[in-house]
C-alpha cells in the first residue's frame, strides 16, 4: 500500500510511474491487516497529525475509488471495569481528544451505536475519526484507477535487484532496466538483500502477527471494536491511569505471552476480521498457534453475547517497524535520486497516503 500511495501521489502531480512489485499482486502486510484507518490510539504530535491527514485523504480517495470500501464507521474500545474506564476517561482529557473524536459512553450508549454488542460491559471509548477500507482489494482497486490515468505502468512479478550506477534507475530480475527522475523503494518487511546493501544498520525491525476471519456475522457490526488490552499497546493511552491498570489488572497468560489486543472490524461480506498478536524476536515461527485464537474467540463472544461464526481464514503476517517508536516512518536517501521508505509498523494502512504526500513534497514532485 505504501508503494501504491507513492505512485498515486506522483500520478496526481502529472508524472509517469513504473511500479515494480515482487509478487504478481500485493501479498504482504497490505493485504493481511484489518483495513482500519486507526486514529484513536496514535501518539500525540507528528503521528496523530499524520494519521488525521491520512484519514482525510482516505475519504477523498475513497470517494473517487468506491471499490476501496471506505467507511467512516468510528470505533468503540470496550471497558469492563472501573480501572479500564479510568484509562478511557483519561484519554478524553487529552488536549487532542476533540481532534480524535473521543467520547466516553456508558454501555447503553455504546449499544445504540453498535447494537451487535449484547455482552456484559461497563462502557466504551468512542473514536469518531476511525474508519475502515477493504484490505484484500484496496491495492488492486487503486491500481486500476492508476492504470486509467495512462501514466502508470504496473510490473508485477518483478523484483528490483540493483540500483544503477550510471544515473537514476533500477535493474530487475528479468534483466529489465528502468530509469527515471526518482526511485522510491517501499520494501515493506523485505529488509535483506538490496536493502541491506544500500542502508547497512537500518534502524527497522520486523514484527509478526496472527489474525483470523469468520463467516458472515448475520448482522451489522456498525463500528470497529477493540478491548482494553489495546490501551497497553497504543501510545495515546499512556499515563497514571494506565499505570494503575497494569499494576492491578494483569493480562491473561495467553494475552501476555503473545502481546495481544483485540481489534475487530466487519468486512464487506459480513465476516469479521479479528486479531491480533505481536512477535518481535526472530527467527519467527513458521506456523500459527491455536491459543491466541481461542483467547480472541472468548473475548469476542463475551462482547457480542453470542457464539462466534465459523472461522474460515487464519493467517500470519510480518511488517517492518522503526526501532524508535517515536518515528512514524524511516525515510532515507540511499543514493542520488534513490529513497528508501519503510518501517511504518502498525501504522502502514492508516498513514500511507500522508507518508507518500510528505515524500512527494520533500522530493519536489
Amino acid at each position: 500500500m505504501l508503494g501504491t500511495m507513492h505512485a498515486w501521489q506522483a500520478v496526481e502531480r502529472g508524472h509517469e510511474v513504473v511500479h515494480i512489485e515482487r509478487e504478481a499482486e500485493a501479498r504482504g502486510a497490505s493485504v493481511r491487516n484489518f483495513g482500519q484507518i486507526w486514529v484513536s490510539g496514535r501518539a500525540g504530535g507528528e503521528e496523530l497529525d499524520t494519521a488525521l491527514r491520512a484519514r482525510e485523504m482516505w475519504e477523498e480517495i475513497g470517494a473517487r475509488v468506491p471499490g476501496l470500501g471506505f467507511r467512516a464507521i468510528g470505533s468503540l474500545t470496550v471497558v469492563r471495569n472501573e480501572a479500564e474506564r479510568a484509562v478511557a476517561y483519561a484519554a478524553t482529557q487529552r488536549p487532542d481528544a476533540a481532534a480524535r473524536g473521543y467520547k466516553l459512553l456508558d454501555a447503553e450508549e455504546a449499544r445504540q451505536l453498535n447494537p451487535a454488542l449484547r455482552g456484559d460491559f461497563l462502557g466504551a471509548l468512542w473514536c469518531e475519526r476511525d474508519a475502515a477500507v477493504e484490505p484484500r482489494v484496496a491495492q488492486r482497486e487503486l491500481k486500476q484507477a492508476l492504470l486509467a490515468s495512462g501514466r502508470y505502468t504496473y510490473l508485477g512479478g518483478h523484483e528490483v535487484r540493483d540500483v544503477l550506477d550510471d544515473g537514476i534507475g533500477v535493474r530487475d530480475d528479468h534483466g529489465g532496466t528502468h530509469r527515471g527522475d526518482a526511485v522510491v523503494l517501499c520494501t515493506g518487511a523485505w529488509l535483506s538483500g538490496l536493502v541491506r546493501e544500500l542502508v547497512p544498520g537500518l534502524p527497522v525491525r520486523r514484527v509478526r502477527l496472527q489474525m483470523m476471519q469468520t463467516d458472515p456475522l448475520g448482522e451489522p457490526l456498525t463500528t470497529s471494536v477493540a478491548d482494553a488490552d489495546s490501551f497497553r499497546y497504543y501510545p495515546a493511552y499512556g499515563g497514571e491511569a494506565l499505570d494503575a491498570l497494569n499494576a492491578t489488572q494483569a493480562q491473561t497468560p495467553t494475552a501476555a505471552a503473545h502481546k495481544m489486543q483485540l481489534l475487530m472490524v466487519q468486512r464487506a461480506d459480513g465476516g469479521l476480521t479479528i486479531g491480533d498478536t505481536h512477535e518481535y524476536e526472530t527467527p519467527f515461527a513458521f506456523d500459527t498457534v491455536e491459543e491466541p485464537y481461542e483467547h480472541l474467540a472468548g473475548v469476542v463472544e463475551a462482547l457480542l453475547g453470542r457464539p462466534l461464526p465459523r472461522v474460515r481464514h487464519r493467517w500470519a503476517g510480518v511488517y517492518a517497524q522503526c526501532t524508535d517508536p517515536r518515528r512514524v516512518v524511516h525515510r532515507q536517501q540511499a543514493r542520488d535520486g534513490v529513497w528508501l521508505v519503510t518501517g511504518t509498523g502498525g501504522r502502514g494502512m492508516t498513514c500511507s497516503p500522508a507518508i507518500a504526500e510528505k515524500t512527494a513534497n520533500a522530493l519536489g514532485w
